[in-house]
């Protein structure tokens, strides 16, 4: 019972999306394209998303297993699969979660060089590393691990639901280089974390008993904001959502990015996303474990006259050398920072579309490409390489596919569809479409969608 537990912990916490969003990157100069590049332009007067509808994203994932691992119809049993998923897991294995849905998200024109562009949107971003020594502990216990050091640095996990108010830029600079920026307001509904952990566990043969366990140096901290309010924990979702709109938790981040033309049909474009931090000052709840010690076992004294509450003794002596503090300190969380990098190549056949100083702008109607993508998480960063190919059927009507590498999938095949009829825009990407036949062997599926209304 223990094993399934722990298991279906792990499938709970792996549901993840592709942060990458590597479909709507510089593709079919959609709005929501400025949000991963403020540096890349765009030819309309303003526009503005269907509230809510604008911008949504979701998704689900697993670095390690797929639903697939645990219950394929292939006559094993249900624990020897579950065994192999458990051996086949290391401690670089890891869950992540990004969703995103946008309250609003709006521009307009200030003059022909620059775009200003504002919005609201509510995220939820969290990972969670796999902690291999622990669950190997907590599945098998330590009797066939004599001598063996487990480490508890492995627990590593971090949360966040926030929201982001923003406003950024475009400009360009001249007909070759144009540049942008965003700033960010952060608002944190919730937050928990414990990392930077230290301490180990280890099982010997002993001297006056068969072992001797020692924890040792055990440093753990678990930080938390939003939860609870004078110890009592908040189970009002209103609450949350309200603490997403200027809540007392809030700190400040920026977007940076550019797009250079090397020559009329080669472009480079970068960014760097959420470079910013988060002050956590109220309804915060902080854990703090430190000590080390040294358990031999119990050796028993029957006395009838007067009996010993041994098991007492042995809690009352593991919280005076390893205590459990609390305290309502404040703490700083940082945002993961993300990078883009892409190379883009036009091509086919010249068109030309009218833009907003009802001049006609020319474009190529395909391209092909690569990006990659860095998100910079607390153990080593994830990363992610794509090839892609965009497709212009008319001036209103724009496609695109992807090749994708990356921590969940080698095989990552994904399309996006952007359309517009009159002054109405939809679009719609689909992430490892390969996979959409049997969700269950998928390592990761992601969606995002939207509607806005352009006008050119």
């Amino acid at each position: 019972m223990m094993r399934i537990c722990t298991l279906l912990f792990i499938i709970w916490v792996f549901q993840s999306i592709a942060q990458s969003k590597q479909i709507l990157y510089d593709f079919a100069d959609l709005p929501q394209s400025s949000l991963l590049n403020p540096g890349l332009t765009n030819e309309n007067k303003f526009h503005f998303g269907v509230p809510l509808l604008s911008g949504i994203s979701t998704g689900f994932g697993s670095s390690g297993f797929t639903a697939y691992d645990l219950f394929a119809n292939d006559g094993r049993t249900f624990n020897d699969k579950v065994n192999q998923v458990f051996n086949q897991l290391t401690n670089r294995d890891f869950a992540t979660i990004n969703t995103q849905i946008e309250l609003i998200n709006a521009g307009f024109r200030f003059n022909k060089d620059i775009y200003i562009s504002f919005g609201f949107y509510h995220e939820i971003d969290a990972i969670a590393y796999y902690p291999k020594d622990i669950i190997t502990l907590i599945n098998e216990g330590n009797g066939a691990y004599v001598n063996r050091v487990f480490s508890i640095s492995q627990v590593n996990v971090s949360f966040d639901a926030i929201g982001v108010a923003h406003v950024g830029a475009t400009v360009q600079l001249d007909e070759k280089l144009s540049v942008g920026g965003r700033l960010k307001m952060y608002s944190s509904a919730a937050n928990y974390q414990t990392r930077n952990n230290q301490g180990t566990f280890t099982t010997v043969e002993g001297a006056n008993n068969i072992y001797t366990h020692y924890l040792n140096n055990i440093d753990f901290t678990m930080n938390s904001s939003g939860f609870y309010q004078n110890d009592t924990f908040i189970n009002d979702a209103s609450q949350y959502i309200k603490n997403t709109f200027f809540g007392p938790n809030s700190g400040l981040g920026i977007d940076l990015g550019m797009a250079y033309k090397i020559s009329p049909q080669l472009q480079f474009s970068a960014s760097i996303l959420d470079l910013g931090y988060i002050k956590h000052k109220e309804n915060t709840q902080n854990n703090v474990v430190q000590g080390s010690y040294t358990f031999e076992g119990v050796n028993f004294q029957y006395d009838p006259t007067n009996p010993t509450n041994y098991w007492e003794q042995i809690s009352d002596e593991f919280k005076r050398q390893i205590p459990t503090t609390d305290n309502q300190d404040s703490y700083t969380t940082w945002r993961p920072m993300r990078f883009n990098a892409a190379l883009k190549y036009s091509f086919g056949e010249r068109r030309s579309k009218i833009c907003y100083d009802n001049r006609y702008e020319e474009f190529y109607t395909d391209a092909v490409g690569a990006q990659l993508f860095t998100i910079f998480r607390p153990l080593f960063p994830q990363m992610a390489l794509t090839g892609f190919y965009q497709k212009s059927l008319t001036d209103k009507i724009h496609a695109k596919a992807t090749y994708t590498i990356d921590d969940f999938s080698a095989s990552n095949l994904g399309f996006g569809l952007s359309v517009q009829l009159s002054k109405f825009n939809v679009y719609a990407a689909f992430d490892n479409i390969l996979n959409y036949g049997n969700l269950a062997k998928a390592n990761n599926v992601s969606l995002q969608l939207g509607m806005n209304l352009i006008f050119n």
